[in-house]
């Protein structure tokens, strides 16, 4: 019979032991949960299902990492890199260091089998770290993330109804960008199949888009288009500044944002073992290969000049090749950013959820809809924060304060695994990465956090670095002493009566550390 082993509780201690089998009991809890009445005996109980198959796992991190980057982004890496040459050599690095990095990721979710990725990891390194990961993903950056990729949603899908040199009013836009939040909360709240499925379409609607740009591209090509793209041309005025390339880094990992998105939803993973790396073998190269062709194809219709003046350099493509049918580059880049908030919206409920679960974020948002098993409250909480973000407009300021801050958790999180390595080498790993990968994956980070600063020193990193340390005013009393305020039962009792959520229990099996 399958052996089954319940991590109970919120607030408990984290451990990190050995199995018996050679395996490992990753992060397993102390403390019982409080009000889950199911018994563990029965092996039931309302937690996370396991419907996220390899297919949908692909499209997911596709469907992700391909965003509105692949459509801004190019001016950015052209902006830093002076040159085309070098512009696709960073697009190509790109690629590369996101591959590595979900590679490590890999290993990470297969000696830790628990959603929440960093979150999960970093507690290798102790609960400060992975509580100041959950605080500053939770409040500011999952949240943002999807108010900029639901706010270009907005700026493409409201262009055809206003017409002028002004462009739609940020009024339209920001409320395009309110109603696609709202949809895509309502979908991902009501089933996790609606979510994923709703992921396969647009997963497939912006690839075909994608080859539409590269196909056109082809035929520049095969027409001798290819003034810019030769060896001699390319690299000439190539920037010499080497901590410029790391703003350069910045620009084009932005549009390879959601590499690790799958180690979010490790649980609802199947056959988890097998489908975490050939997802990301399979998805990320076939990114990054999809944006070195468009990249190529857009230097085969402009020049480094016009790309650089273009304010939206996919719309510019279609409007001096596609004619008449131009219109469908706005309705292509809609999609495309419509499934990119989805799979945001979908993996950032799942961190929440977590945090929730180990009792870094409050109660209620650990809780599971008991009929369709999806973590409604989490999901509602960061679409509500996301809402909140579309007020002041312009917060891409805000992102940037928070731009280093990502590759300062990466490089954490990748330190986890080598620390991990050192600690425990007798632990069983499905998916062991040759150490210099993470090695690589680490200098990088550090590079990536350290050359911004040096190349434009600004106030925004100092800021940023104190707002992630201003979690620990939240951390001490109520996570480290455990402090709840005497309302809080009350509160969390209502909402859970009122959304129809309970807490969940999750369930290790042996079909999980054999998977």
């Amino acid at each position: 019979m399958t052996e089954v082993r319940e991590r109970e509780g919120r607030r408990g201690e984290y451990s990190l032991e050995p199995k018996k089998n050679g395996g490992t009991e990753a992060l397993e809890k102390k403390a019982p949960l409080d009000g889950d009445g199911v018994s563990v005996g029965d092996g039931k109980g309302v937690k996370l299902k396991r419907q996220v198959g390899l297919i949908s796992g692909i499209a997911l991190i596709v469907g992700t990492m391909i965003g509105s980057g692949i459509f801004v982004s190019p001016k950015g890496v052209l902006t830093q890199t002076d040159s085309v040459g070098m512009s696709l050599v960073v697009w190509l690095l790109c690629g590369i260091l996101a591959t590595m990095g979900a590679l490590c990721y890999a290993e990470l979710g297969t000696v830790v089998p628990k959603s929440g990725a960093e979150y999960a990891y970093l507690w290798t390194l102790g609960p400060v770290p992975a509580y100041l990961f959950a605080w500053t993903s939770t409040i500011v950056i999952k949240p943002s993330s999807l108010s900029i990729i639901a706010l270009a949603f907005g700026a493409y899908v409201a262009e055809p109804f206003f017409s002028g040199e002004c462009g739609p009013p940020q009024i339209a836009i920001k409320m395009f960008a309110a109603l696609a939040i709202l949809l895509i909360v309502f979908i991902n709240c009501a089933s996790v199949k609606w979510a994923t499925s709703v992921q396969n379409f647009f997963t497939a609607a912006k690839i075909l888009a994608l080859i539409i740009i590269i196909v056109v591209g082809f035929v520049k090509l095969i027409q001798g288009e290819v003034r810019y793209l030769s060896p001699s041309v390319s690299f000439t005025g190539s920037s010499t500044n080497v901590f410029a390339y790391g703003i350069a880094f910045y620009q084009g990992l932005w549009a390879y944002d959601g590499w690790n998105q799958l180690n979010y939803i490790t649980e609802e993973l199947v056959k988890p073992y097998r489908n975490l790396p050939l997802a990301i073998i399979i998805g990320i190269p076939l990114v990054t290969i999809l944006y070195l062709l468009v990249n190529i194809a857009y230097f085969t219709v402009m020049s480094p000049e016009e790309l650089l003046q273009s304010g939206a350099v996919a719309v510019t493509f279609a409007n001096r090749t596609l004619g008449v049918m131009s219109w469908l580059m706005p309705v292509a880049v809609a999609c495309s950013t419509f499934g990119a908030a989805n799979g945001t919206c979908f993996t950032a409920g799942r961190l929440t959820f977590v945090a929730a679960r180990e009792g870094h974020m409050v109660e209620i948002l650990s809780m599971v809809h008991v009929k369709r098993y999806t973590p409604f409250p989490a999901l509602a909480f960061q679409s509500f924060i996301a809402l909140l973000m579309l007020l002041p407009g312009d917060f891409e300021t805000l992102v940037n304060y928070f731009s280093f801050a990502a590759w300062l958790f990466y490089g954490g999180t990748v330190a986890a695994l080598l620390v991990l390595r050192y600690r425990h080498p007798e632990w069983h790993r499905p998916i062991k990465v040759p150490i210099v990968i993470p090695i690589i994956v680490l200098i990088a980070s550090v590079y990536l956090v350290i050359a911004p600063i040096i190349d434009e020193p600004a106030l925004e990193y100092l800021f940023a670095f104190l707002f992630i340390l201003a979690g620990l005013i939240f951390y001490v009393p109520f996570v480290h002493y455990k402090y709840e305020l005497p309302f809080m039962k009350h509160i969390t009792v209502f909402f859970q009566l009122l959304l129809e959520v309970a807490p969940t229990s999750y369930f290790e099996t042996e079909e999980l550390q054999n998977a």
